[in-house]
């Protein structure tokens, strides 16, 4: 049995132990009282608890320790999950107090040396591309824990211009390399998305006693979806429109076929007329807007005004 194959079962006979000895280890799989304290400290760097105990028996304790399950993934799901990790990478901020690395390399100790190689090779091979994260202000890690905890944070906004929002965030997503939130203001009773890159001087609101819990959350948002985008639109678009499409969109607009034509259908606010004109701009001759003529004129004269910078 070869070292990481032994580490992996050392790990499965103590998943039922509150405390063990060095020589239970020695026993079992049959090695040097070395090789078990280094053993030991690889069991530990894995993020197995447990501290040594003095005395005339000795030993070691575990610490929380929960059942170990052993789990056997096949070669092909094994670089799957190699490749989902190196993907996150990509991602240089998250929630999570952890390094995708590390986890890399906790999980590759586990596996035969020949998948290792094999692993190796996929990473060398397979990479994913996404866009470049932009530059946080703010802890990701806290707003996951005001998440859990359903509590309203306080936060300085700065994206139009510099306010103060007592938010109850509903969810964390990452998009084209921005984190956001979506999140229900105190101050204002809205709803509402937000770019964490935006967000400064975070602290929890301690004057706000009563909170909403998630599924009420999920309500008011479902309300104001359906409330807040209540103009109408939908373009026709061509089969690279519909890939430009299928690579990005928002959450107010879907895909819709008619007789083997591509559409993008949804609403909008009025408040989002410039920002809705903006992104189908990003179509060029790929789209051509149906409705409503307000967007088209809108459209057209953002164009009359690409046009008049080259005059």
């Amino acid at each position: 049995m070869n070292k990481s194959e032994r580490l992996n079962q050392e790990l499965i006979f103590l998943r039922d132990k509150h405390t063990f000895q060095l020589k239970n280890l020695m026993a079992e799989f049959e090695i040097s009282k070395r090789t078990a304290l280094r053993d030991i400290e690889e069991l530990e760097s894995m993020g197995l608890a447990l501290y040594g105990e003095n005395g005339r028996s000795g030993g070691y304790r575990l610490i929380n320790q929960t059942p170990l399950i052993p789990v056997y993934f096949n070669s092909e799901e094994t670089q799957a999950i190699f490749f989902a990790l190196d993907a996150l990478k990509a991602i240089s901020a998250t929630p999570f107090n952890e390094s995708y690395q590390r986890i890399q390399k906790k999980l590759m100790a586990t596996i035969l040396p020949e998948r290792q190689k094999n692993v190796t090779k996929m990473l060398a091979a397979v990479h994913y591309y996404n866009a470049e994260q932009v530059t946080l202000s703010i802890d990701l890690e806290k707003l996951l824990d005001a998440i859990f905890d359903e509590k309203v944070v306080n936060v300085t906004y700065t994206q139009h211009e510099r306010s103060h929002l007592q938010l109850q965030i509903l969810e964390l997503f990452y998009r084209n390399g921005i984190w956001f939130t979506s999140a229900f203001d105190f101050v204002t009773q809205q709803w509402g998305t937000y770019r964490c890159d935006y967000m400064f001087d975070l602290s929890t609101n301690k004057t706000v006693k009563t909170t909403y819990s998630r599924l009420e959350l999920q309500q008011i948002q479902d309300q104001y979806e359906n409330k807040f985008h209540n103009i109408p639109f939908r373009c026709r678009l061509t089969a690279y429109g519909k890939e430009l499409f299928l690579k990005h969109h928002y959450p107010n607009m879907h895909l819709e076929v008619i007789n083997d034509i591509p559409y993008m259908v949804g609403g909008y606010n009025q408040t989002e007329l410039d920002y809705m004109t903006h992104f189908l701009i990003s179509f060029g001759k790929h789209m051509h807007i149906e409705y409503p003529k307000q967007l088209q004129e809108s459209y057209l004269n953002q164009l009359d005004d690409i046009r008049g910078s080259y005059i």
